[in-house]
């Protein structure tokens, strides 16, 4: 992250780091930290991640009302197991974070060798390549995942209550895993591997802006709570403040793209402007709204427990030259 407040200078040295750069960490501690980071905050987040995906690809409201009808029905009828479906396979995620954060660090190195110094500039034009990368390695796990999240709601089309399966995979009897290598092998036999980059370019659409825009209105933030904040503020609680900022702003700009990206890969509608198109004739103006809330919730506590988990793996990664340097 961008320095707060600029560090004093003590004997041509700095006093305290406060921006901790790629070159400055061990990365042999960095990763295995990172990772474990980013894989607890997910198995905390992922029910909301399911909810949010069920909500996105009904139909008006005709299943759940909102995020808390959606928990509640989930749990009743499906058990905790129901609020974690895909989970593994979408734990894969955790492979494309590495690849994401080593972008986007590599990407603001490259541009401040390069005479750019704007934080906001380097963390757009960072965050926009750190997702083109992540998104390219985790898609196909992603559509996995969304079907197994699926599979089994109950849909209303009218007076009928169908169940969703659109593969139409005899799952009742199988494992999880069994499950997994089901919707794998038929995808492949309906698409090839264009089925794994179905919505790929919906997928770019959404989260490559969704990236940018998010490390772009944090830094914002940041620069703004630094103006008003007390001096001595811990830097640390600054970035944890302006993380969920940034979030909600970025989900408000970007939900319906997110909704097209889920209909894509899931319900198999064509192309992206077809999708758009078809969810604009179902939804109006409640396209910027479907699914807001559990997405706006995840963004806001993703955000402020990744800020939170990656600014404290850097510190706890910091080379030992520099530990006296760096604060807190």
């Amino acid at each position: 992250m961008e320095s707060i407040n600029m560090p004093t200078m003590n004997n041509g040295r700095y006093a305290s780091i406060q921006t901790i750069e790629w070159d400055m960490m061990n990365k042999y501690k960095f990763y295995p930290l990172s990772m474990l980071s980013s894989f607890s905050v997910r198995c905390i987040l992922y029910p909301f991640t399911v909810i949010k995906t069920r909500i996105q690809i009904q139909r008006h409201s005709e299943v759940y009302k909102g995020t808390f009808d959606a928990f509640q029905k989930i749990s009743k009828y499906e058990g905790i197991g129901g609020l974690y479906k895909g989970f593994w396979i979408s734990a894969f995620q955790i492979v494309s974070g590495i690849f994401y954060i080593t972008t986007y660090e590599s990407v603001r190195h490259f541009l401040q060798q390069r005479g750019v110094h704007d934080s906001r500039i380097k963390a757009m034009i960072g965050g926009g390549c750190a997702s083109l990368v992540g998104q390219t390695i985790i898609v196909p796990f992603d559509i996995i995942s969304q079907h197994m999240m699926v599979l089994g709601q109950l849909e209303r089309r009218g007076k009928t209550k169908i169940v969703v399966n659109p593969l139409n995979i005899n799952y009742h009897k199988m494992s999880k895993l069994q499950v997994a290598a089901e919707i794998v092998r038929n995808i492949y036999k309906t698409d090839g591997i264009r089925g794994f980059y179905r919505g790929y370019l919906a997928s770019i659409s959404a989260y490559v802006p969704n990236s940018a825009l998010w490390w772009s209105f944090y830094h914002f933030y940041q620069d703004h709570l630094v103006r008003i904040a007390p001096v001595g503020t811990s830097a640390l609680l600054l970035q944890c403040i302006a993380a969920p900022l940034g979030g909600c702003t970025t989900v408000l700009l970007t939900n319906p793209l997110d909704i097209v990206r889920a209909r894509l890969q899931v319900q198999r509608t064509g192309g992206f402007g077809h999708t758009f198109r078809v969810l604009w004739q179902e939804e109006q103006i409640r396209i910027f709204t479907k699914g807001l809330s559990p997405r706006m919730f995840q963004s806001c506590i993703f955000s402020f427990m990744i800020i939170l988990g990656y600014e404290s793996v850097k510190r706890l990664s910091i080379s030992d030259e520099y530990k006296g340097d760096v604060k807190w």
